[in-house]
């Protein structure tokens, strides 16, 4: 009876390893893929993907000309998703979002026509362009889902993901996100230049005949994958970890932090511990592991963090960047060794 068992032991941790060794070997041909049109911004295209595959959405910051919209529209060609792109201006109304309802003359009844917000992946180009009512509908449907037009409510499309863009370097008629709104993105990316090698690729590559990318998953292979994601295991001492980094913004002074306490108005709020573990999972599942470790958790940190910590104007006097005082949170408190983590070091 024990051969039996340790039989089916064995099949099972092969099963298991078999399994990692196609989702990595599936998150690797959608990255190649991806790839072929978008040079240099890993970091971007790897949240991208994160952010998919925890079902979150996106805020991109980062000076025109930089790949974003390229880079989701490329993403939705390897999924097999539809694509929209809606670009932001301060005419823009709530309608030409969500939807409205039109009457019909011929038969005497109104007809709902359903707005771009109805897609898969949805490219909010220079979100704070539009004014606080727009940009409020907007994040209703993100957190919801579901848009409410007259008496009817209407799903959008899963998978759905929503990538606003923001340009840093021009402020005049701009309508700056409020702090609880910007807290319903999941992460936040900053883009920044390519390197000189990176660019003259770049340059080769648009000058010249365009790459054609191929399929890799279909929405619904998606939708399983997230499920797997789902599954992938948090060991509670590493979700005590992500409290602590969390309430170490919010109280600075109870974790040995008394110097950057005064560069903080407010912390990050919970929903910042549930991403933080979301996207950690959606890492470890990429780098084809079912357990989660520390570094996964600090490799999310930033872009799950930097938005949601509210800066005082001593920050700003003095230059302090919410990624600086993230990095000292990080450094202060104390990595646990999980079990998982443990076995993979030992490993």
């Amino acid at each position: 009876m024990s051969d039996e068992r340790i039989d089916q032991s064995g099949a099972a941790r092969r099963g298991d390893a078999a399994k990692r060794a196609e989702t990595s070997a599936e998150m690797e041909r959608l990255l190649f893929e991806i790839k072929k049109v978008i040079v240099g911004q890993d970091h971007l295209l790897e949240r991208i993907v994160v952010a998919l595959l925890a079902r979150g959405h996106l805020l991109v910051e980062g000076v025109p000309g930089l790949a974003k919209t390229l880079a989701v529209k490329t993403v939705a060609q390897a999924v097999s998703g539809e694509f929209r792109r809606i670009q932001f201006t301060p005419d823009l109304v709530p309608a030409d979002l969500v939807g409205t309802r039109i009457y019909n003359q011929k038969t005497g009844e109104f007809q709902t026509s359903l707005g771009p917000v109805f897609t898969n992946l949805l490219l909010a180009d220079e979100i704070n362009r539009a004014p606080a009512k727009v940009q409020s509908a907007l994040l209703e449907v993100m957190q919801e889902r579901q848009v409410t037009i007259g008496r009817e409510t209407h799903r959008v499309p899963d998978p759905f993901l929503v990538m606003a863009t923001q340009n840093p370097i021009e402020t005049e008629g701009t309508y700056a996100l409020p702090e609880a709104q910007v807290d319903r993105f999941m992460m936040k990316v900053l883009v920044t230049y390519p390197s000189e090698m990176d660019e003259f690729v770049v340059v080769e590559r648009m000058t010249g005949p365009l790459a054609l990318v191929q399929p890799v998953l279909t929405t619904e292979q998606l939708m399983v994958l997230q499920r797997r994601v789902d599954a992938v295991f948090v060991d509670p001492v590493l979700m005590e970890y992500v409290v602590r980094i969390v309430s170490a913004t919010r109280s600075p002074k109870d974790y040995g932090l008394e110097a950057i306490g005064k560069y903080i108005t407010y912390g990050a709020s919970p929903r910042a511990s549930i991403n933080l573990v979301l996207t950690a999972r959606a890492l470890a599942f990429m780098r084809g592991r079912d357990y989660v470790l520390a570094q996964d958790i600090q490799d999310v940190a930033l872009d799950v963090l930097r938005h949601r910590v509210i800066l005082s104007y001593e920050a700003l006097s003095d230059e302090v960047t919410a990624d600086a005082l993230v990095a000292k949170v990080l450094e202060r408190i104390a990595v646990p060794v999980a079990p998982m983590q443990g076995h993979a070091v030992a490993r």
